[in-house]
């Protein structure tokens, strides 16, 4: 059995991705790590801190994107699949330039892969999520934020990226460029991974936070909307972190460095300061405020009315085989992307 890791970027140092600690939290479980490195600005250095990772199984490819063929966000979907398609693994697993692995679940994954190997009804596997706000001690649980994802799939070339590589689908007979297209699209069969992914996108000095906005911004929206955003002096609000939860547990080992390099604590807030005003992101939005509530007390933390990009493949099966075999995740769970 082979595994490959796969990703893109583009200016992934300027906008302070932690891609090299993404890629490294791989290496142990992978084969090979395909990266599709686009055309990046002359002062981002994203190559070389690659390059400097010095490992034998990092292949890069060189691509140029093309935001009037691909926008919306699907110049990302677009990259995911370059990459992809240069894979030579059984399963492939996909990390965005934000998501780290953990160390204590790279066994897991592995059992989970030997476990399904054969049986072809599963298409992919899901990873719960952490998604941390702000700094490296806040954790999401609320129901605006997704809590699982498709991020391990099996080495099929009907299966492609989708949206703005928000997840993956079964397209047959695709065309290369609708990848928002419902119509024609089979969500994958998913069990679960057994593992976590680490998700630190929204960890960023405020001022790299906002640059990484306008980014966002104009590969989704275009350029007039971008614009909108690119107030040099403009400064990215967190917002009082008081209500979002600590996290108790440990981060992937490779994480130690740049956590231990934060120095924008002083730009955060647990209550807002006297007088300040105060932003409003999705997350503090009443309603899901409410729905979180609902979730997290009485539902057992289970997402309620959560859109999906795959569907379970029945506990039953996944129970007969995994005492048939070793390992291997539950196939139940709930749902839920995130690069430039």
């Amino acid at each position: 059995m082979k595994i490959s890791g796969f990703t893109f970027l583009r200016n992934g140092s300027k906008l302070h991705y932690p891609i090299i600690e993404s890629i490294r939290s791989a290496l142990p479980l992978v084969d090979e790590f395909v990266i599709a490195l686009g055309d990046n600005d002359a002062d981002d250095d994203s190559r070389e801190q690659i390059l400097a990772i010095g490992s034998d199984k990092l292949r890069i490819i060189d691509t140029v994107w093309d935001l009037e063929k691909y926008p919306r966000g699907m110049e990302h979907a677009h990259q995911t699949d370059i990459a992809k398609q240069a894979c030579s693994g059984d399963w492939l697993i996909y990390l965005q330039g934000d998501e780290v692995l953990h160390e204590d679940d790279l066994a897991k994954i592995r059992a989970a892969c030997e476990l399904w190997l054969d049986d072809r009804r599963v298409e992919g596997m899901l990873f719960d999520y952490l998604h941390f706000w702000g700094d490296y001690q806040h954790v999401h649980r609320s129901h605006a934020w997704y809590k699982q994802e498709v991020r391990l799939v099996r080495n099929d070339p009907d299966i492609h990226s989708f949206r703005s590589a928000q997840s993956f689908r079964r397209i047959p007979d695709f065309d290369g460029v609708s990848y928002r297209k419902k119509e024609g699209t089979h969500k994958l069969v998913c069990v679960h991974s057994g593992a976590r992914m680490f998700h630190y996108g929204w960890v960023r000095p405020p001022a790299a936070m906002q640059k990484k906005r306008v980014y966002f911004t104009n590969n989704h929206r275009g350029k007039q909307a971008a614009a909108a955003l690119s107030d040099e002096a403009q400064q990215f609000d967190y917002g009082p972190l008081e209500c979002i939860p600590r996290f108790a547990g440990s981060h992937p080992a490779v994480m130690a460095e740049r956590i231990a390099a934060l120095d924008w604590a002083d730009q955060l807030y647990e209550r807002a300061p006297a007088g300040r005003p105060v932003p409003v992101h999705d997350h503090d939005q009443p309603k899901h405020r409410i729905l979180s509530w609902i979730e997290n007390h009485l539902c057992g933390g289970r997402h309620l009315f959560a859109s999906r990009n795959y569907v379970l493949l029945p506990r039953a099966e996944v129970r007969r085989r995994q005492h048939a075999g070793v390992g291997g995740g539950d196939g139940g769970g709930d749902g839920g992307g995130g690069g430039e």
